[in-house]
């Protein structure tokens, strides 16, 4: 007889942010009878998002792309989240909830996660117009708003003062610089992020942070908000000092725990708020669990998302029969600003009986460094780096153990930093966010066969988070998987044992120029594979080996690059044609709509600054990329993995804001590296001032204009895991930018793995992106001549692929529908436009077939 099937429980979320997120993950990877049915009630428009990479939406990052974990967790038919909705009370007794909407819920289990809002101190003012705080996607759009606002009314630069010197007053300072504005950070206390640093580290900091453009104002508490005759913010008054005048003030102060419903309830508090729980997370009535900022253990509240995400995993070990505790805090803190490199972790301060410090400092280049040792030298119990924190991966892990090494060897600017990693023992934290040890990345290797750095991240969650320790939690993966007698692999494919950068290299020496020829010496002999046969292809483009359709290369194109177009889930195309800088006249877009007015084609205005022309069928493509030829366009290589675009501002032609000719930069740009094959799809920006409006940082290559010349940023991607771009040089003259452009897209075309974005490139070089610094500005690899060579010889023999298509006989033969009727149609069939493509005026003419009539969507609000 079978047993009786479990009987379905279910848990209530209150709030709907990082931890609670994480609780559900969790819940949902325990409970493998699926006895739990999870409701998330949250009061935010937004699924839950990753609070910690908040400063990148200045940058242009949509809040969407913040969005955690995978989508499909909440179609799950046992979890339902529920947003724009807030719970007004919790009713114990009756195990329900009542929210903004009316709706009762009951609960078995209750899990309380609203976290904290932002604090304001108690100073006349704080509540006019133009006072902001910082905490959640919402206050972001706020002050972008405000910013815009007030910058098209005044007609000059908007002041900002930011009141807090800790890590959020810093990123919102950074926001501020990026959105165009001044500002100043006040901070209270006599130096910056003093709760992680101490005087000699803040001091630091504040060259830094000055750097930016941010002014600093230390040991200065605000008594007021100054106001105008309007009775909005015009600034903070002092009781010690002059008025610091700002159109805007933003306060990032601390956090005050979101406890009324549990006080309401009658919940035990904590004596400086927050719930209260036990080691297990239980609050004071039965079936109720608090986690994240509102939790309140030992009388503290924790404003770190690490020590959130273990008490999400605590409970959630609970509800499946398990006895988990809560393991404790690691404060360790890493400042996510742009140009400034701060980390603080263990017992900074060296609080420790005994505790040595050893010191490096540079005040001229703004970096300063401590360890603290016990007080035999030997054991590591914490450390603050600023200016270079490079060191903070290794070390962080190290916190509680032999260093086995001279400890000023982490701190002085040396290559030879003694390498951390490999032999770590199983205990140690390799994911702070996350709560990963080293045992469960090796296994991830051992017990779960993962294979490659994907894997080990989906297994255990380790690098999903802030992401520094990538670095480490791949080099703990590969000594494991080499541990295990499995050879650490590089090989592009079964037929060839060369990685692709082997692959480039030995292509580039030996002049091969077909498939068979390169197979049959470099490989095993056969006809290749589909992720071989496109490698090739896209390397033989790369070093100029004629058009991509010529002879035998166009057997090895995938379908998009075979016909020169994208294909569409219909089996129709897309053309493009290269706007470059998104410059175009009103002939040329007068041409572009007559052309997809005669063939019936929709129009989209693409993210990228370029007009998307959709539906033309394989023999119509040759005859529209004639009459869009004639009108003066060319391919926008829009189905290569090759440049697609050059997206810029207006820069200083039109913009009242704009220091640089952004728009002539870009189009330089993309009329050079324009057809220029790589190991993926490339995408550049150019920003005509700090505003960054062509959203240059969320390109693999970013230029930003400032007075002195160009601000170069590699490395940013969209897709699944955005990531912004990293500060390669800085005030680089026309000359400078374009040579170091050349060698980055020149040495990420050699040695980046097939289909690998810049970014992830980035990320696996040794050294990461100093070693590319390296690279690129002091030719430490000698390769320099090379590099500037083979971006010269593509810019000398580029030719329109779209235009060498059309004059040869032999590759036009390609773009037919039907052998039997090369021009004409079968007038039997019939097409169907998608999104209000019209048929086209002379469509009987031409017979084409039947058109049915198209669909529409409808967007609510």
């Amino acid at each position: 007889m079978l047993p009786p099937a479990p009987r379905s429980r279910h848990v209530v979320v209150i709030g709907a942010g990082m931890v609670a997120h994480r609780f559900v993950e969790s819940l949902r990877s325990q409970d493998s009878d699926g006895v739990w049915a999870i409701t998330v009630i949250g009061d935010e428009p937004w699924r839950p998002y990753d609070r910690v990479q908040l400063t990148s939406t200045f940058s242009g990052v949509e809040p969407a792309a913040l969005e955690l974990g995978r989508p499909l967790m909440w179609s799950h038919p046992n979890v339902t989240l529920r947003t724009s909705e807030t719970v007004t009370s919790i009713h114990p007794g009756t195990r329900t909830v009542v929210t903004s909407l009316g709706a009762t819920e009951h609960y078995d289990e209750l899990v309380v996660a609203t976290g904290s809002s932002a604090a304001k101190p108690p100073i006349a003012g704080v509540d006019a117009p133009g006072v902001h705080v910082y905490r959640t996607v919402h206050d972001v759009v706020a002050l972008k708003a405000e910013v815009a606002e007030l910058s098209q009314r005044l007609g000059r630069t908007v002041r900002g003062a930011v009141v807090g010197g800790g890590l959020l007053g810093l990123e919102a300072a950074g926001a501020m610089v990026a959105l165009g504005a001044e500002c100043t950070v006040v901070q209270s206390s006599g130096h910056l992020m003093s709760a992680q640093l101490d005087a000699g580290g803040g001091e630091s900091l504040r060259l830094l942070i000055e750097h930016l453009g941010v002014d600093v104002r230390t040991g200065s508490r605000a008594s007021a908000v100054v106001l105008d005759a309007d009775g909005r913010a015009a600034g903070l008054d002092f009781p010690d000092g002059e008025p610091e005048l700002a159109d805007l003030v933003v306060f990032a102060v601390g956090i005050t725990p979101r406890d009324e419903l549990a006080r309401d309830a009658g919940l035990t508090l904590g004596a400086r708020g927050g719930i209260e729980v036990d080691e297990a997370c239980r609050a004071s009535a039965a079936s109720i669990w608090a986690i994240g900022e509102v939790a309140s253990i030992g009388g503290e509240c924790f404003g770190l998302v690490a020590p959130g995400y273990s008490m999400a995993e605590v409970v959630a070990n609970r509800l499946t029969g398990g006895a988990a505790t809560f393991p404790g805090v690691d404060l360790s803190t890493k400042l996510k600003l742009t140009g400034v490199d701060v980390a603080s972790f263990g017992d900074a301060f060296a609080e420790s009986p005994g505790a040595l410090e050893v010191t490096y400092a540079d005040p001229v280049g703004g970096v300063y460094k401590k360890l603290v040792m016990s007080d035999d030298g030997k054991v590591l119990l914490g450390g603050m780096l600023v200016g270079d924190a490079s060191a903070y991966t290794s070390l962080r892990p190290m916190v509680g153990r032999e260093l086995g090494a001279d400890p000023a060897a982490y701190l002085l600017p040396a290559d030879g930093m003694p390498e951390v990693g490999g032999d770590l023992p199983d205990d140690a934290t390799v994911c702070s966010c996350n709560n990963v040890s080293v045992g469960a990345v090796r296994g991830a290797v051992t017990d779960h066969a993962c294979t490659d750095l994907a894997g080990v991240k989906a297994c255990t969650n380790a690098g999903t988070a802030c992401g520094s320790c990538v670095p480490l939690v791949k080099k703990i993966f590969s000594t494991e998987l080499a541990k295990t007698g499995v050879e650490v692999s590089n090989a592009l494919c079964e037929h060839f044992a060369l990685s692709r950068a082997g692959l480039f290299d030995a292509v580039r020496v030996t002049g091969l120029s077909t498939f068979t020829s390169i197979i049959e010496r470099h490989g095993n002999g056969g006809r290749g594979c589909d992720i071989c046969r496109p490698v090739v292809a896209s390397i033989l483009a790369s070093l100029g080996n004629g058009h991509i359709l010529k002879g035998e290369q166009a057997a090895l194109q995938d379908t998009n690059d075979h016909v020169m177009a994208n294909m569409q889930k219909d089996g129709t195309y897309s053309v493009v044609p290269r706007i470059p800088g998104g410059e175009v006249t009103p002939d040329g877009l007068i041409a572009i709509g007559a052309v997809a007015k005669e063939y019936g084609l929709y129009t989209k205005i693409t993210g990228g600054q370029r007009i998307d022309l959709f539906g033309a069928r394989i023999e119509q493509l040759p005859e529209i990329w004639k009459k869009l030829i004639d009108a003066g366009f060319e391919s926008g290589q829009a189905y290569g993995k090759a440049l697609r675009n050059v997206k810029s501002c207006v820069g200083s032609t039109w913009c009242r804001y704009g220091v640089q000719d952004s728009v002539a930069m870009a189009i330089f740009l993309e009329l050079r590296f324009r057809g220029l094959r790589s190991p993926h799809k490339l995408k550049f920006g150019v920003s005509g001032c700090a505003r960054e409006c062509a959203e240059a940082r969320a390109k693999d290559v970013g230029v930003i204009a400032t007075e002195k010349g160009w601000n170069l940023y590699v490395g940013g991607n969209g897709g699944f895991t955005p990531r912004h771009a990293e500060l390669l040089v800085e005030d680089l003259d026309d000359e400078q930018l374009i040579t170091a452009i050349d060698r980055f897209i020149g040495y990420y075309i050699r040695t980046a793995d097939r289909m690998q974005r810049t970014a992830r490139w980035i990320e696996d070089l040794d050294g990461g992106i100093d070693a590319l610094r390296a690279v690129v500005l002091e030719d430490s690899l000698g390769i320099a001549a090379d590099l500037d060579a083979m971006v010269a010889n593509h810019v000398d023999n580029y030719k329109d692929e779209w235009q060498e298509a059309l004059n040869d006989p032999e590759v036009m033969q390609r773009f037919v529908s039907f052998v039997n009727a090369p021009t004409t149609p079968d007038p039997s069939l019939g097409y169907v436009p998608e999104r209000g493509q019209l048929r086209p005026a002379n469509e009987a003419d031409r017979s084409a077939g039947t058109v049915i009539a198209g669909t529409t969507l409808e967007v609510r609000r």
